[in-house]
């Protein structure tokens, strides 16, 4: 079957539409993943008990595959009578499953800020929220912002996923197209162009981000 051009540019309006669902699942995402990572890490440091907890709970996360996870919060929460919406499943599963790796970023970001920062907190009379708030994260996110930013970019690339449980975004569209007409080459090559349309402009961001903090921290 020869690829036809007009069909393809003919099924751009319907998965561009589809689209922006991609998108607010990416940033929705992209926030829940970070507050989560972050607070794992946070919780990770209280206290000895907590620390083997989080760690443990923070490898299952990352050694267990998106999909398992998607199909498990889609299939068996609504056996215990906990129904959601397609949708909010999708981002609660990237979310939980990119935590895992935010969590390491994280670490790496406070790992790295000097410890006469805690210090100085302490002196002030600073509460642990408060140094974590005003202190640390100020100067964490400078260090950590162009790997979390990788990180997102995955977040999106991870929204076809959705997919699978019946969430209409864009890899979604194509795939309902390609039902319909049983054409399968068009709608997976206007989709896969597409993303990686949106993945180079995200990664050439993020890349300019890091010049941009490389530069600010020599000044």
């Amino acid at each position: 079957m020869l690829f036809d051009l007009a069909f393809a540019l003919s099924t751009v309006p319907k998965i561009v539409g589809a689209l922006w669902t991609s998108i607010l699942v990416a940033l929705l995402s992209c926030v829940g993943a970070s507050l989560l990572g972050f607070s794992l890490e946070i919780a990770r440091r209280s206290n000895r008990v907590m620390r083997y907890a989080m760690r443990f709970l923070i490898d299952f996360i990352r050694s267990t595959p998106l999909l398992v996870q998607l199909y498990f919060f889609y299939f068996v929460l609504p056996s215990y009578g906990i129904k959601l919406p397609a949708l909010a499943i999708g981002v609660i599963a990237i979310s939980i499953y990119y935590s895992g790796y935010l969590a390491e970023v994280f670490k790496a970001g406070i790992d790295g800020v000097k410890p006469g920062q805690f210090e100085a907190a302490r002196a002030l009379g600073l509460k642990r929220l408060q140094t974590v708030v005003l202190v640390i994260a100020p100067q964490m996110l400078r260090n950590i912002a162009a790997p979390m930013g990788n990180y997102f970019i995955g977040i999106f690339k991870s929204t076809p996923y959705l997919a699978a449980i019946a969430v209409y975004e864009a890899f979604g569209a194509a795939l309902d197209i390609s039902s319909d007409t049983f054409r399968y080459t068009e709608p997976m090559v206007v989709v896969g162009a597409i993303f990686l349309a949106i993945a180079l402009v995200l990664a050439w961001l993020v890349r300019r981000l890091e010049e941009h903090l490389l530069l600010s921290a020599k000044r």
